[in-house]
């Protein structure tokens, strides 16, 4: 029996020719266990490295009860590196010092992360592309099909379809014309059946918007 075009429950979801799993590729969602955290199907993490705990390598300060969230789309795909700094990083700046007295005295923690900014949720969009080492700043929304380039820094919303760059992250261009964008989104196909998906790859991987519109 054949493998199927894809499938959602692999831990490890590239197959070497030898037929054993490639060990440094992983779909977040088969390894992320947090409730913090959503992820969509197919959303896969490839690094150099297999860390112990994704979630902690990913988003290392969201802990589990924390008043934000991070949700990653389906189809997204992450490059080894990538950091996503939520809110929960945050120390108060409208006082002289940001040192986090607070923290250090359990008695005072609790109205310290209540006086912090940190209640903006992290959402990176459907088919985004994360590159090497870059970093996600806390409440950021990253549109569908956006790319960010390697080691930039996101301090604010990336458009759909939009690729970034630098420190701070800043547009280069869009990838695609206005009309196509919204014609794009339009179609969602990350939302079709896999089915679908696998008989129309050649449309959703090629730049001819009409051939995907026909796959409909």
């Amino acid at each position: 029996m054949s493998r199927p075009f894809l499938d959602a429950t692999l831990r490890h979801p590239i197959i070497l020719p030898d037929g054993t799993p490639h060990h440094g590729t992983v779909h977040l969602n088969q390894v992320i266990d947090h409730p913090n955290i959503a992820i969509g199907d197919f959303s896969y993490y490839s690094g150099f490295e297999t860390p112990a705990d994704y979630a902690a390598a990913l988003a290392p300060y969201l802990y589990p009860g924390a008043p934000e969230r991070l949700t990653i789309g389906k189809f997204c795909q992450i490059a080894h590196g990538v950091r996503i700094i939520t809110s929960s990083a945050n120390h108060a700046m409208d006082g002289f010092s940001t040192y986090p007295f607070a923290v250090f005295n359990p008695e005072l923690v609790r109205s310290y992360a209540a006086s912090i900014d940190n209640r903006r949720d992290t959402v990176i969009g459907n088919d985004v592309w994360l590159g090497f080492e870059s970093v996600v700043m806390p409440g950021v929304r990253i549109g569908h099909g956006a790319i960010i380039g390697a080691r930039c820094v996101v301090t604010a919303d990336v458009a759909d379809y939009t690729i970034v760059g630098g420190n701070p992250a800043q547009p280069i261009r869009s990838r695609f014309a206005p009309d196509v964008v919204a014609r794009l989104l339009d179609l969602a196909w990350w939302d079709w059946e896999l089915s679908r998906i696998g008989r129309h790859v050649d449309a959703i991987t090629g730049a001819d918007i009409n051939a995907l519109e026909r796959a409909v």
